[in-house]
């Protein structure tokens, strides 16, 4: 007797929850019918004419000019700020700034050194004076955990412009501070 008054609960109760999804059924089909559907046609794209090559007799502009040595060719203006192109290079002067990490410093006979990571694994000292990067960077001084640098990068008509970096003992080859 007592598993047939359980049945009978179980079964009333399905069947409440069958009368209670009934309005959850109807409320969907509304929705359902009530939403329209659009979609954007596709954007229509216009032909673009065909484009006849014609200097092919002609130099490839992905050649080098023939005469001319694969070194970059260096403009010098007058009356403007120049980098001095005839001085023997650094060691570190590979290495772009952003490819260099500071990993410490000492100082010895009263200069400060800075120890200085490249991104291939190569461990180099530099000073105040010493230079660095790719932009005829020189070290202008090395105080308070840093490594404050002047590079020279040029403005396009021939001259050079300064200008000031920094390089920190946290950051990690890659990352560069500018000042």
């Amino acid at each position: 007797m007592k598993h047939y008054v359980l049945s009978l609960a179980v079964l009333g109760t399905l069947m409440g929850c069958q009368s209670d999804t009934q309005d959850l059924q109807e409320f969907v089909a509304q929705v359902k019918q009530n939403t329209q559907i659009s979609i954007e046609p596709y954007p229509t794209f216009s032909k673009t004419p065909a484009f006849k090559y014609q200097v092919a007799d002609k130099r490839s502009p992905f050649q080098r000019l023939s005469g001319i040595s694969a070194d970059v060719v260096q403009t010098v203006k007058a009356n403007c700020l120049q980098p001095d192109f005839s001085r023997a290079k650094h060691p570190l002067e590979q290495y772009g700034t952003d490819a260099l990490s500071i990993k410490g410093f000492f100082t010895r006979q009263q200069q400060t050194w800075a120890l200085i990571q490249a991104n291939d694994g190569t461990l180099h000292k530099a000073k105040a004076g010493d230079h660095l990067g790719l932009f005829f960077g020189r070290i202008t001084s090395i105080k308070d955990g840093n490594v404050y640098i002047i590079e020279m990068l040029p403005d396009g008509t021939g001259c050079w412009q300064e200008k000031q970096a920094t390089l920190t003992v946290s950051q990690a080859a890659g990352e560069q501070k500018n000042v």
